[in-house]
C-alpha cells in the first residue's frame, strides 16, 4: 500500500527509548503542589445510567493507592481473593478448569493493566516527549466503571498515576480526549467558564461494520467474519492514502476496536491543532456514503471524478471483484437485485436485465453484474447512454466499497475516542493496532483475548522470570549481565512473553517515530503551516 506507515526502530530509538522514563510532574509545575487534592483523582462529572443520588466522597492519597501492588508482587496471573472481587466467579481462574470469567470481571482486568497494558507507551504517545508535558497533564480521559457510571474530565500529573487510578477503579474501558487549555479537573475553579476549551486532539476516524450491514450478506449487527471484514480493509486503504497523499499526514496509527470496526488516529502536530472547521472539511472531503440502510442511491458525485475518486476507485476495483461479487454475491436473491436495478439508468435496459435473471433463479451476482455490459452491448436499448452506464457504474462500485465513516467522531475536538489496548467487554479481546504495512494479514478473529493472554502467560517456560544476580550484574555495568538480561527470561516484561508483543512492539516504534519528529524543527514550521491550511 503506498506511503503506509513504516516505524523506525534502529539503535539510535532504543537508545532513546532508555531514557523515556514516566518522571512524575515538577513540584511548581502549575499543576499541583503534592497536596492530597493535587494528586488524588480528577474532579469527576459523574453520568450514571442509574443515578442512585449519592455524591462521590473526597479519597485521600493514601487511601487512593494503598490496595495497588507492584509488578513484582504478581509471580502468576491467576485472579486474587482481595478487595477487587466482586463477582462470584472471581474465586475461580480460567486455567484452573472452571468456567472462564468474563472479560469485564475485575479480577482479569486488574491483571491485565497490572501486567500488560503498555502504560509507558500510552504516556508517550498522549506526551510526545520523555517526561509529563501539558499535552498529558491537561489531557482528559473518560472512565466507564463496573456500575455503568460514566466518569469524565479525569486527568493525571504522570503516567503513574493514570495507572494507578485506572487499577483503583478498574473500569471496564477508559477514553481519550482532547488536550484543554487548562487541567480538566480544574475547570470549576475558572472565573470565566469559557476559558475552558480543547486546544488540540488527535484527527480520528471511525469505521464500523453495522454501517455495511445493507451490502454485507455474511453477517450482521455486531456479527463479523473474515469475509467481511474485508470492507474494514478497504477503508483503511482508502482513506489512510487518502491522508497521506492529499493532506500530507505521516503519523496515522489505526486500531481495532476489538468486535467490529477500526479507529484512525492522526498524530501530526499539524493534524491534533486544527480548528473544529478543518476537522468538519476533511470528514466532508472524504465522506462519499450518504444515506440510512433504507435510502436509496447513497452516492451523488460530480463529473469528471475528482482524483481523490479516481484513485479510490483503483484502489477497491479488485475488492469488488472478489470481496463484493465473489465472497458477499450482493445481489442472489431478487429484492436485492431490485436495488442494483435501481442504480441504473435506462429502463429497457433494467427490463432485459430483470427477464434474464427472472429465468436464471440463483443467478451469481458476478454474472448479473457481466450481464449489464453483455445486454448493452446486445442493443436490449436503443437509447441507452454509454457514458451514463458508466457512471452508475462506477457509483455502484463506490456504494458497495467505499468507506462508510462515522462521520461525527471526526468533525470536533471535544469528541472522545476508546483508548489503544483496553480490552472490549464483550469479546475480551484487546483494542490493538494494526500494522498497515501488512494490512492483508490482520485477522481480527485472531487478536488476542485477556482470557488467553493470562494462559498463555501462565504457561510461559521462557526462562521463568526475572533473576536478581542477573539485575545486580546488569545494574553493575557486567556486559555478561546485560546479555543474560536481554537473551534470557530476564528483564522480559510480560506482554512479550505472549502474544500480545507484535501489537505493543508496533505500537513502541510508532510512538519512538512521532517523538523523534515532534524534536525536529521542521513540526514547529509544520504547525505554522496547518495554521494557515484552506480546505
Amino acid at each position: 500500500m503506498p506511503h503506509s506507515v513504516s516505524p523506525e526502530a534502529d539503535s539510535s530509538n532504543a537508545a532513546a527509548e532508555e531514557t523515556m522514563v514516566d518522571a512524575p510532574a515538577p513540584v511548581n509545575d502549575g499543576v499541583g503542589q503534592g497536596t492530597d487534592d493535587d494528586i488524588t483523582m480528577a474532579e469527576t462529572n459523574v453520568i450514571p445510567a442509574a443515578a442512585n443520588g449519592e455524591d462521590k466522597k473526597d479519597v485521600k492519597l493514601e487511601d487512593l493507592f494503598a490496595d495497588v501492588e507492584s509488578d513484582d508482587e504478581f509471580p502468576s496471573s491467576r485472579p486474587l481473593k482481595d478487595e477487587f472481587s466482586s463477582s462470584p466467579a472471581a474465586a475461580a481462574s480460567p486455567m484452573d478448569g472452571a468456567v472462564p470469567m468474563k472479560a469485564s470481571d475485575p479480577e482479569l482486568l486488574r491483571i491485565f493493566y497490572q501486567r500488560f497494558f503498555p502504560w509507558r507507551y500510552l504516556f508517550q504517545w498522549l506526551n510526545h516527549s520523555p517526561t509529563p508535558t501539558n499535552d498529558f497533564v491537561h489531557r482528559e480521559f473518560a472512565f466507564t466503571l463496573q456500575s455503568d457510571v460514566y466518569l469524565r474530565y479525569q486527568s493525571f500529573p504522570s503516567s503513574d498515576l493514570l495507572r494507578k487510578d485506572v487499577l483503583r477503579q478498574l473500569p471496564t474501558r477508559f477514553e481519550i480526549g482532547p488536550v484543554y487549555t487548562t487541567n480538566p479537573r480544574d475547570r470549576k475553579t475558572l472565573r470565566n467558564s469559557s476559558a475552558f476549551k480543547p486546544l488540540a486532539k488527535e484527527l480520528c476516524f471511525d469505521i464500523d461494520l453495522t454501517d455495511y450491514d445493507d451490502i454485507r450478506t455474511c453477517c450482521d449487527k455486531a456479527n463479523i467474519c473474515n469475509r467481511c471484514w474485508q470492507f474494514i480493509t478497504m477503508a483503511i486503504k482508502v482513506v489512510d492514502v487518502a491522508l497521506r497523499e492529499d493532506f500530507g499526514f505521516r503519523h496515522i496509527l489505526w486500531v481495532y476496536s476489538g468486535r467490529r470496526g477500526a479507529h484512525a488516529w492522526v498524530c501530526d502536530k499539524k493534524a491534533r491543532t486544527m480548528d473544529d472547521q478543518k476537522r468538519r472539511a476533511i470528514a466532508g472531503y472524504l465522506e462519499v456514503i450518504r444515506g440510512g440502510a433504507q435510502s436509496g442511491k447513497k452516492v451523488n458525485i460530480w463529473r469528471p471524478l475528482h482524483p481523490h475518486l479516481s484513485r479510490s476507485l483503483k484502489i477497491l476495483a479488485p475488492h469488488f471483484e472478489a470481496d463484493v461479487l465473489e465472497s458477499q454475491d450482493p445481489w442472489a436473491d431478487s429484492t436485492r437485485a431490485e436495488h442494483l436495478l435501481s442504480l441504473l439508468p435506462d429502463k429497457a435496459l433494467n427490463e432485459s436485465l430483470r427477464r434474464k435473471w427472472d429465468s436464471s433463479p440463483g443467478r451469481a451476482s458476478a454474472s448479473k453484474w457481466a450481464d449489464i455490459d453483455a445486454l448493452a452491448k446486445s442493443g436490449a436499448s436503443k437509447s441507452l447512454d454509454a457514458v451514463a452506464l458508466r457512471d452508475a457504474k462506477q457509483d455502484v462500485v463506490l456504494e458497495y466499497t467505499y468507506p462508510r465513516l462515522d462521520i461525527e467522531v471526526s468533525k470536533k475536538r471535544n469528541h472522545l475516542l476508546k483508548s489503544p489496548f483496553v480490552v472490549h467487554p464483550g469479546t475480551g479481546r484487546v483494542c490493538v493496532p494494526i500494522d498497515t504495512r501488512r494490512l492483508e494479514d490482520f485477522d481480527p478473529l485472531g487478536v488476542p483475548t485477556v482470557q488467553e493472554l493470562l494462559e498463555e502467560i501462565d504457561s510461559w517456560s521462557g526462562g521463568g522470570g526475572e533473576n536478581d544476580g542477573d539485575k545486580e550484574e546488569a545494574a553493575a555495568g557486567d556486559e555478561k549481565g546485560k546479555e543474560k538480561a536481554k537473551s534470557g527470561g530476564g528483564n522480559l516484561q510480560d506482554w512479550e512473553k505472549t502474544s500480545l508483543k507484535p501489537y505493543v512492539e508496533y505500537f513502541r516504534s510508532f510512538v519512538l517515530t512521532l517523538m523523534k519528529d515532534e524534536r525536529d524543527p521542521r513540526v514547529k514550521r509544520e504547525r505554522e503551516e496547518s495554521e494557515a491550511m484552506e480546505f
